[in-house]
């Protein structure tokens, strides 16, 4: 999906627009991504795994007024729209009613720096790809805090408007004029 409009760096003159951020997880594998891979897609198309703590989402959507915009994409499966990590945003953004949401596309099964683990607190005893992403496509949801995404530690630092992020066309007002 290509990228629709710009995205705003907060404090741009700190980031060179060529920096790449390089995370290692935990088996040395390096991801690179910089604000050139964040993408705005369409809020229907994302499909959640797990539930979210209703507490955890309505501090994030005060900040997010706050803010004004999102600061932080979300990690998604390039294939099925599964959302990996960023459900809490995802329910900012559906109590928004917005139509678009910043995120980062990836290849779920073919990434093999994806590392999954299943939270301390999780009642499952093991936790696959194929399992995140047969809940994705169902009608269930694992509870809060299931799974944990080990390269969303590590995200660029992002600003796109809550304005942004309501129109229903891709065109900016950069481009309309």
């Amino acid at each position: 999906m290509p990228l629709v409009g710009s995205i705003h760096l907060p404090h741009a003159s700190r980031y060179s627009s060529k920096k790449k951020h390089y995370p290692v997880n935990l088996f040395g594998k390096a991801m690179a991504w910089d604000e050139s891979d964040v993408r705005l897609v369409p809020l229907e198309w994302l499909k959640p795994h797990e539930e979210i703590k209703v507490k955890n989402m309505k501090k994030l959507l005060d900040m997010t007024l706050r803010w004004n915009g999102f600061t932080k994409p979300l990690i998604v499966d390039k294939t099925t729209g599964a959302i990996l990590d960023g459900h809490h945003r995802h329910a900012v953004a559906m109590r928004l009613e917005l139509v678009r949401i910043p995120v980062i596309v990836v290849d779920y099964f073919e990434n093999e720096s994806i590392d999954i683990e299943l939270w301390p607190a999780s009642e499952l005893k093991e936790i696959s790809k194929q399992d995140v992403i047969n809940m994705a496509l169902s009608d269930h949801l694992f509870p809060p805090k299931t799974t944990r995404h080990r390269i969303a530690d590590y995200l660029p630092p992002i600003h796109v408007s809550l304005e942004k992020l309501s129109l229903l066309s891709p065109t900016t007002s950069e481009e309309s004029e």
